[in-house]
């Protein structure tokens, strides 16, 4: 851990780094819990510089939204004690390091806030869905324009269904024969690509900054009142729909299964969870809303959930090269659960916007 705490020591933290130890389950970014010889935390991170090629645009959208809510809440006299915050470098930069040593960025250690990492109670999600909501309300005005993309077109379903195709097109690893009741599954839903950009192209839906994964791990809770402290992870921070936020919490949220269960027996959609989450996340974003906004709030899970499906598919017919696997064909169980999910929220859609509206 000796380059790691000398690393630290090019940040300007209050005391010299003493100690450090790998934190978290993160897939991307190597993380690190350090410490300072007065007994003070800091967090260090290691950024992914492959997925994130622009570490500068990237930690721009860091720097420039942790401010803003910082900024926000400390002229409104609330506690800042936990908010999250980038530490500078000794020359006053966002980060230290190159493509030889790599990427580095510090942030303050958050000590009122735990992340939960099982699947959620009823509570648990309701207390994420005021998590992230505080976080779009906190960040409304905030010039989504400014937003460096740093991950482009993360959440463009078209180009996402474009790649599908080459995939299929390709069959670089002949997988395609296997699994074509998947591949027509897909295209009989094609139409959904292109439904939330369109709103968005015609202005009925606002771009807005969107955090775009907002599982409930990235959520820090404060056990002992069940209120969230900090929403994290914000390599994903770019500009997009509030519907993107809300449809990904719920696809991720609201499965009783597993995301790669073999058995889809085991694999539903909880109304229950759904309406604990709405009820969180309304309760901050209601009157920030526009009408086709709440329209299709529903529709954004659905959404999401197709598109985590399809990007699974397309992994699995190009290689399993994206995401990382356990298993044969780990990325196909991935995908069917995904379908299995957008099936029942397919067969629940009228109930779950009955909901929506009970919360507006």
């Amino acid at each position: 851990m000796e380059k790691i705490i000398n690393i630290c020591n090019q940040f300007q933290v209050d005391a010299p780094i003493v100690g450090a130890e790998r934190y978290g389950c993160g897939h991307i970014n190597d993380t690190y819990k350090v410490v300072d010889e007065k007994g003070k935390h800091y967090i260090l991170q290691r950024i992914n510089h492959k997925v994130f090629r622009d570490v500068e645009g990237l930690m721009q959208n860091i720097v420039g939204v942790t401010e803003y809510i910082f900024d926000k809440m400390l002229a409104s006299g609330q506690d800042v004690s936990d908010c999250l915050r980038v530490i500078k470098t000794l020359d006053n930069k966002s980060y230290y390091g190159n493509d030889e040593i790599g990427y580095y960025r510090l942030y303050n250690f958050v000590y009122g806030g735990i992340s939960i990492e099982t699947s959620p109670t009823k509570e648990q999600f309701e207390v994420s869905g005021i998590g992230f909501g505080k976080f779009q309300k906190m960040l409304d005005g905030y010039p989504a324009e400014t937003i460096k993309d740093s991950i482009p077109n993360f959440h463009n379903t078209v180009d996402r269904f474009a790649k599908f195709e080459n995939a299929i097109t390709k069959n670089s690893f002949d997988r395609l024969q296997e699994v074509e009741a998947e591949v027509k599954w897909f295209y009989q839903r094609k139409h959904y690509c292109s439904k939330v950009l369109d709103l968005i192209n015609s202005g009925d839906i606002p771009l807005r900054v969107t955090h775009n994964d907002t599982k409930l791990n990235n959520v820090l809770v404060n056990v002992d009142n069940m209120m969230p402290v900090t929403v994290i992870d914000l390599d994903t921070v770019m500009k997009g729909s509030i519907l993107y936020d809300f449809g990904d919490s719920i696809r991720s949220g609201t499965n009783t299964g597993k995301e790669d269960d073999k058995n889809l027996d085991n694999v539903d959609f909880s109304l229950e969870l759904y309406e604990a989450f709405c009820k969180g996340f309304l309760g901050e974003v209601k009157d920030s809303l526009t009408q086709k906004e709440k329209e299709n709030l529903s529709f954004g899970a659905i959404l999401m959930t197709f598109e985590c499906g399809m990007r699974f598919l397309t992994d699995y017919l190009e290689g399993d090269h994206y995401f990382k696997t356990h298993r044969e064909k780990h990325n196909l169980d991935r995908c069917r659960t995904q379908m299995k999910m957008v099936e029942r929220m397919e067969e629940n859609l009228e109930q779950m916007n009955t909901i929506v509206k009970k919360y507006l």
